[in-house]
């Protein structure tokens, strides 16, 4: 009986999934600290005009 080589690529399957994972979170750890690391997008790219406009309902101004 050849019972080794179901054994020998399920053995090779684990090992490259394994790689897999530790790619990702290789790759989630850079993403993450790039992110950490790099300027707050939001409000300072924000126009003038428009960067003290608040989300919600507006208060009612005095023409009305």
């Amino acid at each position: 009986m050849n019972k080794t080589r179901p054994t020998q690529l399920k053995r090779e399957r684990e090992k490259s999934k394994r790689e897999r994972a530790q790619k990702k979170l290789a790759r989630r750890a850079d993403t993450k600290a790039r992110r950490d690391s790099s300027p707050q997008t939001g409000l300072e790219r924000l126009d003038a005009e428009i960067a003290q406009i608040v989300p919600g309902p507006q208060p009612v101004s005095e023409d009305e």
